[in-house]
């Protein structure tokens, strides 16, 4: 990458497996928030794992691995901790504001569609490719951004892993794309695949995929396939989920998956009967904090809960004796897939998550927390 400073240099280092140009083709990343660790310990699991199908002759398409895909954020530390979610120079989250090319590559390529998916499909890869190298770019985070965007872009499949504070295993894809990574969902046993057309603001897995549906949808009779770009957000539990165990499982049944995919020969196990159907991401209830004080939580993540359950207590310390507590409740049916780390809490703090299977009046607009 461009030197950040005089005598510094950072590098993203991809792994890659199988032959250049063969299909399908797949890009694992993680830790693009660089703090978000589970997802690099999973894909040191499955490295040796997609290294075997090479020598074996058995790895059909081509596997790009990122296992850390932030190089500017892992070097970024407060206070002796990693901060890897938002970049140091202002420039916002390393996981918002990629590129939006929908309506640059619908004019682009408009007029050159002809009858056959496969040439079409070569031709949008081709134009997306040419729109990512004529933007100019302003910052070091932004240059990440397109660099990542630029070598994932002609990929049949994208899986970017990242965790919640403290969660159970849930995905975030467009509803379109939710039938196909159902059953990596059931192998991986999520407890909720939560799905948008839009989140709001342009995540690594929408700027891959939009672009796909917005042609589909604005030139039917143009052959385009539905699965040329199939690109979802893995969130693999919480940020202390890291385990070897629960790591090489979870490396299983990617690499199962990806055995169902067509990139792996060989014949996948079964997966398993889901633990959920996906619903919207416009239904989550967001469960934010409304004063300060000590959230103490009473609902373990994964739970289904019911509309008016408490699922925690914000604990006023400087309170009178016997008094100063407050419930904090769901307005919705559903599971509560992710909460905050109990401990002190403002104002407006995000404390729990809940996938509701209704859409809510209210949540509009930016879908994602910031």
């Amino acid at each position: 990458m461009p030197s950040p400073a005089p005598g510094t240099q950072r590098e993203l280092v991809v792994h890659r497996f199988g032959r250049s140009g063969a299909r399908p083709k797949a890009w694992l990343q993680a830790a693009l928030h660089a703090d978000e660790l589970p997802g690099t310990l999973v894909l040191h699991h499955l490295m040796p794992m997609l290294a075997a199908a090479e020598r074996n002759q058995t790895m059909l398409g081509e596997v790009c691995v990122v296992p850390t895909a932030n190089p500017i954020g892992l070097a970024q530390q407060m206070g002796g901790r990693p901060f890897g979610r938002f970049s140091f120079d202002g420039s916002g989250n390393f996981n918002r504001g990629f590129a939006d090319l929908r309506e640059p590559l619908l004019e682009a390529v408009r007029e050159q569609l002809g009858a056959g998916a496969e040439a079409n499909a070569a031709l949008i890869r081709a134009a997306i490719a040419g729109l990512l190298t004529e933007a100019a770019v302003a910052d070091e985070a932004a240059t990440l951004k397109r660099l990542l965007h630029r070598l994932a872009h002609d990929c049949d499949i994208v899986l970017d892993l990242h965790c919640d504070q403290l969660s159970s295993l849930h995905i975030y894809c467009l509803p379109r794309q939710s039938t196909a990574f159902m059953p990596l969902a059931a192998r991986l046993g999520a407890r909720a695949v939560l799905t948008a057309e839009d989140s709001g603001d342009v995540p690594f897995d929408e700027a891959l995929a939009r672009p796909w549906w917005r042609l589909i949808d604005a030139l039917p009779q143009a052959p385009i396939a539905s699965d040329a770009c199939l690109s979802c957000t893995v969130e693999l539990r919480g940020e202390a989920d890291i385990d070897d165990q629960m790591a090489a499982a979870d490396a299983a049944a990617i690499h199962a998956w990806l055995q169902e995919r067509g990139l792996i020969g060989g014949a996948a196990p079964p997966p398993p009967q889901a633990f959920c159907a996906a619903t919207p991401l416009d239904g989550v209830d967001v469960v934010k904090a409304t004063h300060s004080g000590v959230f103490v939580s009473s609902v373990a993540p994964g739970t289904c809960v019911s509309a008016g359950q408490v699922v925690g207590t914000i604990i006023d310390p400087l309170a009178a004796p016997g008094v100063g507590r407050s419930d904090v409740t769901t307005r919705t049916d559903g599971v509560m897939f992710a909460r905050a780390i109990p401990g002190l809490v403002r104002p407006g703090n995000t404390l729990a998550k809940i996938a509701g299977a209704q859409s809510l009046a209210d949540r509009k607009g930016l879908l994602l927390e910031p």
